[in-house]
C-alpha cells in the first residue's frame, strides 16, 4: 500500500464538500484526511485501486487527478559570517525599507499571518502580548516548536521592532499569528500535514500563509497547483522559499522546487546583504511555474529561536519568505488588496536588481510600499 494525494479538479463548492468524499468512501478510499477547502484528499490505496477509482471518476464526468505523497523539509543552512546589523534593525529590514513602514504607522494591524512550519516557541518573550493561535497537524507533537526553524520564520515574519534585545527583526509586529506545525521536530513533514495547514490557514481567512518549507523536485505537484489557486480564489497569497539547493560557487544554480513551482504560489529566493542572489539560493525553471518572482534577504538574517537561544541568525531562502510574508501584510493593511491583487501589489512594488538576472531574483527585491 502506499500513500497517494487526490485532487478534485472542480470549481463547484458542492462537488468538492460532497461529492469528492462520496466517491472515496465508494471505492473503499479513507477521508480521515480530507479537506473540503482544497478539494484534496490524501488516501492508502494500491495502484489498482487508484487506477479504478480513477476511471469511475472519469465516467461520472469528475476531473481527477492522483500522485504519490512527498516529504518535504525546513530549508536552511548553517550561517555565514561578516553581515552586521545595526542597533535598530537587521540588515533585511533595511533593505526592504522597513522605516518607510514605521513612518507610516503600518504593521500589519488586522492582518492574519499564517506560517506553517515547525511551529512556534510560545514561551518567547517577545511573543507574549501577541495575539497567537497555534495547531499542529503533526501526529503525536503538540504546536510547540522543538526545533527552532519555525520560531526563526513567525519571527521574521512577524516579530517585534523593539524586542527584548537586539535589533528589530519583524516585519509586521502588529499582525495575528496563525502557527500551524506542518514538519515535526526533525523539520520534516508530509504532503497530509502541509495541506492540513493549508486548509486551516484558509478556514481562517488568513490573508498570507507563510510556507518556508520544499523537496527537491522539478516536476510541479499537482495538489499545490490546485491549493494555490483554491487560495487565491479566497483571498489568501501563499508565499514559498525557491529552494537551497544550488552551488553556484561550484556551477550549480540548482532549481525552485515544490512546492514553490507551481504557478499559483510565490517562490521567494534568497539575498546576502550586498543583495547578490546568495550561493545556495535556487534559479527559475523554464516551466510555467517554475520562476522565481520575487527575492529578499536570505543570508545571516537574525530573528527569533527557541530552547536556550532567544535568537539566531541563519540563511535560507526559508528567511527570504517571511520578509515577502510580512511585506504583504502592509500591504494588505494598507490597501486592503488579498489574492491576485496582493500578489501584483507586491511585484509592483519590487526594487529592481539590475545587475542580477530574472531567472535568479525575479521582479527583484521586494520592498515595503512608498
Amino acid at each position: 500500500m502506499s500513500r497517494y494525494v487526490v485532487v478534485f479538479d472542480s470549481s463547484e463548492p458542492r462537488v468538492r464538500q460532497e461529492a469528492a468524499p462520496g466517491l472515496l468512501s465508494e471505492h473503499g478510499l479513507s477521508t480521515g484526511r480530507y479537506f473540503p477547502r482544497l478539494g484534496i484528499g490524501v488516501v492508502e490505496a494500491d495502484a489498482g485501486q487508484m487506477a479504478a477509482f480513477s476511471s469511475s471518476c472519469r465516467q461520472q464526468n469528475h476531473t481527477v487527478s492522483f500522485t504519490p505523497e512527498l516529504t518535504y523539509y525546513a530549508i536552511s543552512q548553517p550561517p555565514e559570517s561578516g553581515f552586521e546589523d545595526t542597533e535598530e534593525w537587521t540588515w533585511g529590514l533595511q533593505a526592504i525599507g522597513i522605516s518607510t513602514a514605521q513612518e507610516a504607522g503600518l504593521t500589519g494591524a488586522g492582518v492574519r499571518i499564517a506560517v506553517l512550519d515547525t511551529g512556534i516557541n510560545s514561551g518567547h518573550p517577545d511573543f507574549s502580548d501577541r495575539a497567537v493561535t497555534a495547531e499542529s497537524f503533526i501526529e503525536g507533537e503538540g504546536p510547540e516548536d522543538s526545533h527552532g526553524h519555525g520560531t526563526h520564520c513567525i519571527g521574521t515574519a512577524c516579530g517585534p521592532w523593539q524586542p527584548g534585545s537586539g535589533p528589530g527583526y519583524g516585519v509586521a509586529p502588529g499582525t495575528e499569528i496563525f502557527s500551524g506545525k506542518v514538519l515535526g521536530a526533525d523539520g520534516s513533514g508530509s504532503d497530509t500535514s502541509i495541506l492540513a495547514g493549508i486548509d486551516w490557514a484558509l478556514e481562517n481567512d488568513c490573508q498570507i500563509i507563510s510556507m518556508s518549507l520544499g523537496a527537491d523536485v522539478r516536476e510541479v505537484h499537482q495538489p499545490y497547483v490546485t491549493a494555490g489557486r483554491r487560495a487565491l480564489e479566497n483571498g489568501s497569497l501563499i508565499v514559498a522559499a525557491a529552494g537551497n539547493n544550488a552551488q553556484r560557487s561550484a556551477g550549480d544554480q540548482g532549481f525552485v522546487g515544490a512546492p514553490a513551482n507551481s504557478p499559483h504560489i510565490m517562490a521567494v529566493a534568497a539575498l546576502d546583504a550586498d543583495l547578490q542572489v546568495a550561493d545556495f539560493s535556487a534559479r527559475s525553471l523554464p516551466e510555467e511555474g517554475g520562476e522565481v518572482n520575487l527575492a529578499a534577504p536570505g543570508v545571516d538574517v537574525h530573528s527569533a529561536w527557541t530552547g536556550q537561544e532567544a535568537s539566531r541568525s541563519e540563511s535560507g531562502t526559508s528567511m527570504a519568505a517571511p520578509h515577502v510574508s510580512g511585506i504583504a501584510a502592509l500591504i494588505c493593511e494598507s490597501s486592503g488588496l488579498r489574492g491576485e491583487e496582493l500578489w501584483e501589489a507586491l511585484i509592483s512594488e519590487a526594487a529592481a536588481l539590475p545587475d542580477q538576472e530574472t531567472e535568479d531574483v525575479g521582479a527583484g527585491l521586494a520592498q515595503v510600499p512608498e
